[in-house]
């Protein structure tokens, strides 16, 4: 396109959020709303964005260098209308020709084809004013679009000052408006603050080009509600389901099973292969990678995790994790950031992994805390492992080697080194470094204690117990007070 220039208009102070966060960053599907729009605004590829802040300017300011670092950003000092914001935007452009397209910073729905269509349309007509429209079954509370006879616009009349014929009209006004730079230039300083609120109105713009004989039209948008706005946190609940539902049926044309919608949460910078399974209670946030024939859920919250292909992951919470092919989650594990587990690998349930490897083909089926630890392949943990990796100043780390078979209720107390073959016995509290090969066991011989029931719970339940099952007990020998033990 010839030289374009987008405005995006982020200094609002949003106070119906009630929030100590500035409006247009609060987020939907995963972005800042700004985000949303920034993504849009990039599809057109403009020469320049000039993004006008005002409320939180430090913060919004920030945020949105950080998403587009190329950005020109304006101070608006105080909020006085929408023309005063583009005035703003213009100064901080410098010269600018072509076409000027002002869009705001709350319309998260906003796409990015829609968009560039607009701003083709607009610049191939030669038109003074283009006005991004839709009609909507209910239009109100929305300001609408009056067309004349030939069919340009002649007005857009607020619902407050419109007759009933005006009313009826269904086209409304989405404050998405499209300027050739020079008519744009030469309007703004025309525009005056004469109204209740002592405004400055981009809306004036359409008397001034009619008056001065230039053509105003609407780029009619077949899905107006692209540009609806968040003014509260209802509202901004309502575009989060209806982008969330935008994002599950893109990624069901794509080949993805969703088996319940409704349920179903993927925000904007998910990814997912054909054929991936998304079972009912799914949260897939911020950058997950789903490959091929996964199996995700129920049940399951996964942020910024990469699951590979043919992976089974069921009832988790996981967070910057790596879940290798094939591999197998859950129910009711916990990867915490840093949980890598290769090709095969299981992490079973009531699991928690931080900050570890978890080999090929490698399992640690149940009840376990895995943290800071490697384990090798192929090795299988036992139930009830523990590994002990903080000693009250730093956290240490555990080498678990391949082929090693771990008995219940371990202990690992790191830093230590189990080696390749190696096997632990149940109970054992691992506290030095095991030979490949090795049987590692910390326990002392069992004792008994013989006649302890009949002497330390005499009429209990268990007593009665072990008398039918020992009908002539020895209520203990010469040394019962002591406790007498055998081995």
């Amino acid at each position: 396109m010839p030289d374009l220039t987008v405005i995006v208009l982020a200094a609002g102070g949003g106070t119906r959020m009630k929030s100590k966060t500035a409006k247009v960053l609060h987020p939907v599907a995963g972005r800042s709303m700004v985000g949303h729009v920034l993504n849009a605004v990039a599809a057109v590829r403009p020469t320049r964005v000039v993004a006008v802040v005002g409320h939180q300017r430090e913060a919004v300011s920030a945020h949105i260098a950080q998403l587009m670092p190329e950005v020109v950003l304006a101070v608006q000092e105080t909020q006085d209308g929408t023309a005063h914001a583009v005035s703003t935007a213009m100064r901080a452009a410098g010269e600018t020709t072509g076409t000027v397209l002002v869009t705001y910073a709350d319309t998260p729905l906003l796409e990015g084809a829609n968009l560039r269509a607009f701003a083709e349309d607009h610049t191939a007509s030669g038109r003074a004013m283009s006005i991004l429209s839709g009609e909507l079954a209910d239009p109100t509370g929305y300001g609408r679009i009056v067309r004349g006879a030939d069919g340009s616009v002649e007005s857009i009349v607020e619902e407050k000052d419109a007759t009933p014929a005006q009313r009826a009209l269904r086209e409304i006004n989405s404050g998405i408006v499209a300027f050739d730079a020079g008519f744009l230039a030469d309007a703004l300083p025309r525009i005056g603050n004469d109204n209740a609120k002592r405004e400055y109105y981009l809306t004036d713009t359409v008397a001034l080009a009619r008056a001065a004989g230039e053509r105003v039209d609407a780029f009619r948008l077949d899905d107006v509600s692209q540009t609806l706005g968040a003014n509260d946190r209802a509202q901004l609940a309502a575009l989060g389901r209806v982008l969330n539902d935008r994002i599950v049926s893109r990624w069901m044309a794509e080949g993805v099973t969703v088996m319940d919608p409704a349920t179903t949460w993927v925000e904007a910078d998910v990814s997912l292969a054909p054929d991936v399974t998304l079972l009912p209670g799914v949260q897939l946030l911020g950058a997950c990678a789903i490959a091929e024939d996964a199996v995700i859920g129920p049940d399951c919250t996964l942020e910024d995790t990469e699951v590979g292909a043919g992976a089974r992951v069921v009832r988790t919470h996981g967070q910057l994790a790596v879940v290798g092919a094939g591999a197998s989650v859950g129910p009711w594990s916990y990867l915490r950031p840093g949980a890598r587990l290769e090709e095969g690998a299981k992490a079973g349930a009531f699991v928690e992994v931080k900050n570890s490897t978890i080999g090929a083909g490698a399992k640690v089926p149940h009840l376990s805390y895995v943290g800071d630890a490697d384990i090798g392949e192929g090795t299988n943990i036992g139930a009830g492992a523990i590994f002990a990796n903080y000693d009250g100043v730093v956290k240490n780390r555990s080498v678990i080697g391949r082929q090693v078979k771990t008995g219940v209720h371990n202990s690992f107390v790191a830093p230590v080194h189990v080696g390749d073959g190696a096997v632990t016995g149940a109970g054992t509290v691992v506290r030095r470094d095991v030979p490949p090969g090795a049987l590692a066991v910390s326990g002392g011989p069992q004792r008994h204690v013989e006649g302890w029931v009949f002497r330390k719970r005499a009429g209990t339940p268990a007593a009665e117990a072990a008398a039918a099952a020992a009908p002539t007990p020895d209520p203990g020998g010469p040394d019962a007070a002591e406790g007498g033990e055998s081995s």
